[in-house]
């Protein structure tokens, strides 16, 4: 059964750069079948798709979240990671790691509360 669990820091100062982290157990990083996602929730919002790590490494990112988002991996650690940079108090949010699988998310990690505040 594959497992994810995010981790990184819960409070961000504005402006800086948000980073968190997504562990991998159960399954291989490089499944083909599988693409690596980052997704939150704000409060009070619904699901927002942030970007996605294709199985060959490939990135794809939110229209809106494309030129501060960056998504990377380490395949010898289990491990995928989102970079979002000049943080705002509206990014402010529950962040997920999940996996795609054709259509659909079948896992997910439990998700990890970020505070953006001074």
């Amino acid at each position: 059964q594959v497992q994810l669990q995010e981790s990184g820091p819960g409070l961000v100062k504005p402006s800086q750069t948000l980073s968190l982290t997504c562990t991998v157990s159960g399954g291989s990083i490089s499944t083909n079948y599988y693409a690596w996602n980052w997704i939150r929730q704000s409060p009070g919002k619904g699901l927002e798709w942030m970007g996605v790590i294709a199985y060959d490494g490939s990135t794809y990112y939110s229209p809106s979240l494309k030129t501060r988002t960056s998504i990377s991996r380490d395949t010898s650690k289990k491990q995928f990671s989102l970079q979002l940079s000049s943080v705002s108090p509206e990014d402010t949010a529950v962040y997920y790691c999940a996996i795609r699988v054709a259509t659909s998310f079948p896992y997910w990690g439990q998700g990890t509360q970020v505070t953006v505040s001074s």
